[in-house]
């Protein structure tokens, strides 16, 4: 899911669309704009599933798309390779995402996780501890 949002209001922090790749902003840039011309802002982001670094620069009234960010919790039954096997705690749907370098050791049968989904993907974001 997506909804449209002005440059101008984005955050640090927050979600933007680059690349139609959903990505957590890191940093802005907004020069001061010379005479009759808009104000353009240079927005730096990673994106959520892959981590690539992405910027756009795009006037500050101009709309851009903004993914709706869902999290969940879910509780992991098995790790097979470097695939867990995982039951959303809320609705017991089960299925099944990458472990992610970072998290390697610590997602182990049993544990519970927080999940991110975005544009129709997950990812294992943390443990819950």
């Amino acid at each position: 899911m997506r909804k449209m949002t002005e440059v101008g209001k984005l955050k640090e922090g927050r979600f933007v669309i680059i690349d139609g790749e959903p990505c957590r902003i890191v940093g802005f840039f907004s020069p001061a704009p010379k005479k009759d011309e808009h104000a353009e802002v240079k927005v730096g982001a990673i994106g959520i599933f892959d981590s690539q670094k992405r910027s756009m620069i795009r006037p500050a009234s101009a709309k851009v798309e903004v993914p709706i960010i869902e999290r969940g919790s879910a509780q992991v039954l098995a790790v097979v390779a470097n695939n867990a096997q995982l039951m959303d705690l809320t609705t017991c749907e089960i299925f099944e995402l990458p472990v992610s370098m970072a998290l390697r050791g610590e997602v182990r049968e049993g544990v519970a996780v927080e999940y991110i989904q975005a544009l129709g993907r997950r990812k294992i974001e943390r443990v819950r501890g």
